[in-house]
């Protein structure tokens, strides 16, 4: 890494202790994807990761898989890479069509972010000439953090709402918008009634679902069609269905949400916060093999 990059890179780290903490999808949600795909790393792909986390990281991917938001104020460009905008209530994606930012300019979506850092990444293994490219410690933290943003349902939401932030709602006694429900609310409430409030019991309940419960669907989660490196657009597809089955369903503007929403939605949190910890150890995998 070159001293510049290096540099810079510090002083975003920085940042990350100047930040009040959030929970959810914004601090919860996406250590528990890291913490899930840092297990089940190969050798080689763990050796990787291992090599390009910052020393602050103690080796540690999930304590750092909340850098992408907290430097957006740094780098603004990134802001667009972390959701897509689909047409109102078609409940589809299409890459072409959807992946693009307001300006209009394309590929400029959490799927295209995915893409474009798992072929840096892909770098890594092509010599010195190819990894001073590109500054591969920002690269594996992007991608890290946009796995988790592609499997929560509401980064693929509806444009007039942008992913349910215009959607106000009570979850139960809390004023809140519907994006935030399922970004923060619905973790922390998991949390508070069945987990002591503590993450790694949150981790711990979904590992042990990937190896029970949900066993049956993993190699299914691991696989990319055509043999890709990685596939964000099936990921997408399924947060579109998932948020038109499960978040906007039966919620309007002054929605009270309490524990008939709470109870069927959870189990739904758990599942997609399992398959995004399960695809980026694969993707990494695949890109460091």
């Amino acid at each position: 890494m070159e001293l510049y990059k290096f540099h810079v890179f510090l002083a975003m780290v920085a940042v990350l202790f100047l930040f009040p903490v959030v929970h959810g999808w914004g601090l919860d949600g996406h250590y528990t994807v890291c913490k899930i795909a840092q297990s089940r790393l190969s050798k080689a792909a763990a050796d990787a990761v291992e090599k390009l986390l910052p020393t602050s990281a103690n080796g540690d991917l999930a304590s750092m898989c909340i850098w992408a938001d907290r430097v957006k104020f740094h780098y603004h460009w990134s802001s667009p890479l972390h959701y897509i905008d689909t047409p109102d209530n078609l409940c589809n994606y299409q890459y072409k069509r959807d992946c693009k930012d307001e300006d209009g300019v394309e590929d400029r979506c959490v799927a295209g972010a995915i893409y474009n850092y798992t072929n840096q990444l892909l770098s890594y293994n092509k010599g010195n000439d190819h990894v001073s490219t590109y500054n591969l410690t920002e690269s594996l933290l992007f991608l890290s953090h946009f796995f988790g943003d592609i499997h929560q349902p509401l980064h693929v939401g509806f444009t007039s709402d942008r992913g349910g932030n215009t959607i106000d709602v009570h979850w139960y006694t809390r004023k809140t918008v519907l994006h935030h429900v399922w970004d923060s609310n619905i973790i922390e409430t998991v949390e508070e009634r069945y987990d002591d409030s503590n993450v790694d019991e949150l981790v711990d309940a979904i590992q042990k679902n990937i190896t029970t419960g949900w066993a049956d669907q993993v190699n299914s989660w691991e696989n990319c069609s055509d043999n890709k490196t990685a596939c964000p657009d099936i990921y997408a597809s399924e947060g579109i269905k998932a948020a038109c089955d499960w978040a906007y369903k039966g919620v309007s503007e002054d929605s009270t949400l309490k524990d008939d929403y709470f109870l069927t939605r959870y189990p739904i949190v758990q599942w997609r916060l399992a398959q995004g910890g399960v695809r980026l150890a694969a993707t990494l995998n695949r890109i460091f093999k």
